[in-house]
């Protein structure tokens, strides 16, 4: 099993699979340039990605070429097989051939498929980083293993280690954003509701505590969010004689407190 760049530039392949922060970024479509790669770089049949959360496999992704077969061997290891092996140890699975694997009646449900389609050897590595694990690598080859395997192993680890680093800069990415939407959200809240506040204090003659507190009991009383309530202060659309009235009434008494009395 020679392994050839024909070419094909490895560090091209790094800076597209590392490439996760573009608005119309897709994980599977990433995932399967990966194992694109893979195929180019090591003269493999296909090669596939298959994503673990919380130990069962999700979002397989194989390579555009001979792409049912790699889904189809990725989705027979569901029961065990190189994937699972590499990402419960952590550790790359070197290439092992399917024959001698199979007549060993090892993982015989997978290697009896891999056989079918005419795959030698196969071999796997973790997609990791640092110390969290996302999934494994997974590679088909039509050609029996020789004593050169360490380059495939090495080339698949890169673009696996670096297909993992891309994958969490995009979660991290994608958390950031929407802490930072939440975060804009809450701020305008507070704005609107100031704002309302102002409006009615005004508009009323009273302290902002007391516009504010007929605010918050006209959103009570019509089981509206407090900036709900605050928006239609501001559009007009509150009616005013309901919102004067709740200070002239006064806050909502509980219906029930540990002091209460029943009769």
């Amino acid at each position: 099993m020679r392994y050839a760049t024909r070419e094909f530039r490895p560090a091209s392949a790094l800076v597209e699979a590392a490439d996760t922060l573009a608005e119309d970024f897709d994980a599977t479509r990433c995932l399967q340039r990966v194992s694109d790669h893979c195929v180019e770089l090591l003269n493999a049949r296909a090669a596939g990605v298959m994503l673990i959360d919380g130990g069962r496999p999700v979002s397989p992704a194989a390579s555009s070429r001979y792409e049912r077969l790699g889904l189809d061997l990725l989705e027979t290891q569901l029961g065990g097989g190189p994937c699972l092996e590499s990402y419960g140890s952590g550790r790359p699975v070197p290439p092992v051939s399917i024959r001698v694997a199979h007549a060993a009646a090892r993982r015989p449900g997978f290697t009896e498929r891999a056989l079918r389609h005419d795959i030698v050897t196969t071999f796997a590595v973790p997609l990791r980083r640092r110390d969290q694990l996302l999934g494994a690598l997974n590679v088909f080859v039509p050609a029996p293993p020789s004593r050169h395997a360490a380059p495939g192993l090495e080339v698949a680890q890169v673009l696996a280690d670096t297909a993992a680093l891309g994958l969490q800069n995009r979660r991290a990415y994608t958390r950031c954003r929407t802490l930072s939407g939440q975060l804009q959200e809450a701020l305008s809240s507070r704005v609107r509701i100031e704002q309302a506040k102002g409006m009615l204090a005004e508009r009323w003659g009273v302290r902002a505590d007391q516009a504010f507190v007929a605010l918050r009991q006209y959103a009570r009383r019509r089981r509206l969010a407090l900036d709900r309530a605050a928006g239609l202060v501001i559009e007009g659309a509150a009616a005013d004689a309901e919102l004067r009235r709740e200070i002239d009434e006064g806050p909502e008494e509980p219906a029930w407190s540990p002091g209460h009395q029943g009769v």
